[in-house]
């Protein structure tokens, strides 16, 4: 019997690898589980080197549990070790039984993952006591039991074990008795080992017997030692590809394509990447895709492999030359992972830019779904992958019809470009409620484009900064003479007296409105224009809509929407309206209009005189003087609107028209509703 310390350089290594060296305790069983491949794989390597001429035999893994001794066992019939080599490897931490076993066979080694070592002692995460039972494949070599209570002391015995392998069994702490529970432990496994290469057995298949399920005598293989992604592509059909999708995610519904990655240089790379049916909510699309390292799982947080973007994706990634911590649950920082984000990249748009060449009507029955990726890589890699997405992304216009950038460009350019060359992307985000802007701009011989996907609309400003000579409007923004203008506004057909009043009628007449605020203008728009069209300013819109999605910009999120009232100066309603306003209010205006004028007369000549002086050389009456003037002209525009307003008021045809704009843009509900269905019956009859 051997008696001795771990060679560790602190006095107990324990604490510090249950409470530091580990990010989670349930990856022990990874740790354990992958000891058991590694040794199995490498006892292939030697056969296949020559220098093991034995029998291989079965070489399934075994996972066990005993409850009433408190005990999971991880059992192989892999190489095993002599008491020299746990020495080595067990008791002097420092060291990895793969270093010297690599340099060998470095040449033929590639099925090796892990090591012995600090992996091991992950075990004392969730044990009181660990033993390993073990014996080398070496001829004439004894058996040998080594055992440690999670202190620095062990002791080393011979032991019984007619056959070769290893038997690690673990003593369950009492805090950690969760992992003697059978579902938890067949979870784990699911989870970190279900694609490992050797075939792994936990307990037996059950078969329904006596109306109960009961165990067969068939081991019950919890692993796939062949996943797909090991596989040649061109051996494999779609069905293959689906299969597998579903073993991975079992609720999904059918992905829309895939992208089968397989490099040998400059790194190594396997893997499967789906394109999923996407959901509105980009964050619950996160994390799923699974990383692996040689089979063996790592973790499904793989920001920093695969660019954020791709992140939306699903499928599997696995890699041998990805950097990991000494728990393999973590990143770090290395040139490779950036070579292998910037690869996946390419590979994906690679794939898409392949299946928009090869079948563009079958990349149009999907632009929907997968357009969010798309745009979310264009935005969050402006200059390399937008430089690869521009050939194969699609605009989609209101009819349905899809066009590549290029494409679309050369469509509007002759017919919408304005009067200063720049070309006008006319846009809608709901085809019915903004159905009567679209249908304006369509008698204009306009296109408009379809932009109703999550992230379109924060798309259009890198647009914008990608054209030419380019902007994008929507199509509700203004009115359509005002979207493209190709010659000067023409000349208002009223004198300033009779734009103000008509302004003064509608303005006092809008409903007050919660986080709205509404202005008054008039334009000439012709006789077969809508009398009132309501618009809203395409800048603010904009930036309340990006506020959603960029941080330090929600303030524009809490500021009013702004609209424009934009009266027909043309259409025989205003005109009637304007008729009617100015008869009725003639009398009371005409005074106040007078005393209003001079009143401005004196505050323009009082600003002019006062203008030549410094502000210390103007007396205090004149300064009172100014001040009074001004009061006086605010006091009288007030009294001129007010006069305006008392009239206005009872004008239903002023009510309808503002309610007609209102109920055109959705926004004409409850009492406000009931009233203008009220009055439109009254107008009727």
């Amino acid at each position: 019997m051997q008696q001795g310390n771990i060679g560790v350089t602190t006095e107990n290594i324990f604490p510090v690898i249950k409470k530091f060296l580990y990010s989670d305790h349930e990856i022990f069983l990874r740790e354990m589980v992958s000891n058991a491949v590694d040794a199995t794989q490498k006892l292939k390597t030697l056969i296949r080197q020559g220098d093991f001429k034995g029998d291989a035999g079965d070489l399934t893994i075994h996972v066990s549990l005993d409850e009433k001794a408190g005990t999971l066992t991880i059992s192989d019939r892999g190489i095993g070790m002599t008491a020299d080599e746990i020495d080595k490897y067990i008791n002097q931490i420092a060291f990895s039984g793969v270093t010297d076993f690599m340099e060998k066979y470095k040449d033929k080694a590639d099925a090796i993952i892990g090591h012995f070592g600090l992996g091991f002692y992950s075990s004392f995460m969730v044990s009181k006591k660990v033993e390993i039972v073990t014996r080398s494949y070496k001829e004439g070599s004894k058996a040998v039991k080594w055992s440690c209570d999670g202190t620095p002391s062990f002791t080393i015995d011979d032991a019984d074990k007619a056959d070769r392998g290893t038997d690690i069994i673990l003593y369950i702490a009492d805090d950690c008795k969760e992992f003697l529970e059978k579902q938890r432990i067949s979870d784990l496994l699911n989870k970190y080992c279900k694609f490992m290469p050797v075939p792994i057995a936990f307990g037996k298949k059950t078969e329904w017997k006596d109306g109960k399920q009961v165990d067969t005598d068939e081991d019950n293989i919890i692993n796939s030692v062949e996943p797909l992604w090991t596989k040649t592509p061109s051996t494999l059909k779609d069905d293959d590809y689906k299969k597998f999708y579903h073993t991975l995610f079992p609720m999904n519904d059918d992905p829309l394509f895939w992208i089968h990655l397989n490099v040998d240089y400059p790194f190594h790379l396997t893997g499967i990447l789906y394109f999923p049916k996407v959901k509105s909510n980009l964050d619950l699309q996160r994390n799923k895709i699974q990383l692996y390292s040689n089979q063996v799982f790592v973790t499904d947080h793989v920001e920093g492999i695969v660019p954020d973007f791709l992140t939306l994706l699903h499928g599997v990634i696995d890699s041998p030359d990805i950097p990991l911590n000494v728990s393999r649950s973590y990143l770090q920082s290395d040139s490779n992972v950036k070579k292998i984000s910037t690869y996946i990249e390419k590979k994906v748009a690679d794939r898409l830019q392949g299946i928009f060449k090869s079948d563009r009507k079958e990349f149009e029955k999907k632009w929907d779904d997968i357009k969010l990726f798309i745009n979310y890589g264009m935005l969050s890699e402006p200059e390399t992958f937008y430089d690869r997405a521009k050939d194969f992304a699609l605009m989609k216009d209101t009819e349905g019809k899809y066009y590549s950038f290029e494409e679309y460009r050369k469509l509007i350019e002759g017919n919408q470009t304005d009067k200063d060359k720049v070309v006008v992307y006319l846009y809608a985000t709901n085809k019915e409620d903004q159905y009567t802007y679209i249908e304006a701009a369509k008698s204009k011989g306009y296109s408009v484009l379809m932009l109703d996907g999550q992230l379109d609309v924060p798309v259009i400003s890198l647009l914008e900064q990608k054209f030419s000579q380019s902007r994008f409007v929507r199509v509700d923004s203004d009115i359509i003479d005002r979207l493209i203008v190709k010659d000067d506004a023409p000349k208002s057909t009223l004198t300033d007296d009779e734009r103000d009043i008509l302004s003064q009628v509608f303005r006092s007449q809008m409903p007050a409105m919660e986080k709205k605020e509404f202005g008054v203008e008039v334009s000439n728009l012709g006789e077969n224009a809508q009398p009132v069209v309501l618009t809203e300013n395409e800048y603010m819109r904009r930036m309340k809509d990006i506020s959603k999605y960029q941080q330090g910009m929600s303030f524009y999120g809490q500021m009013p929407d702004t609209y424009t009232v934009v009266l027909n100066a043309d259409h025989k309603l205003v005109k009637k309206v304007l008729d009617e306003e100015s008869k009725a209010t003639e009398g009371e205006l005409k005074p106040v209009s007078s005393e209003l004028k001079g009143q401005q007369a004196r505050l323009a000549a009082l600003h002019q005189s006062q203008s030549k002086k410094k502000a210390e050389e103007i007396t205090k009456e004149e300064k009172d003087d100014l001040q009074n003037t001004e009061k006086a002209v605010n006091d009288l525009r007030q009294k001129k609107n007010d006069i305006i307003a008392s009239h206005a008021k009872d004008n239903k045809v002023v009510h309808e028209l503002i309610d007609l704009a209102l109920l055109q843009n959705g926004m004409l509900k409850g009492k406000a509703l009931d009233a203008f269905l009220k009055r439109s019956v009254d107008m009727i009859g």
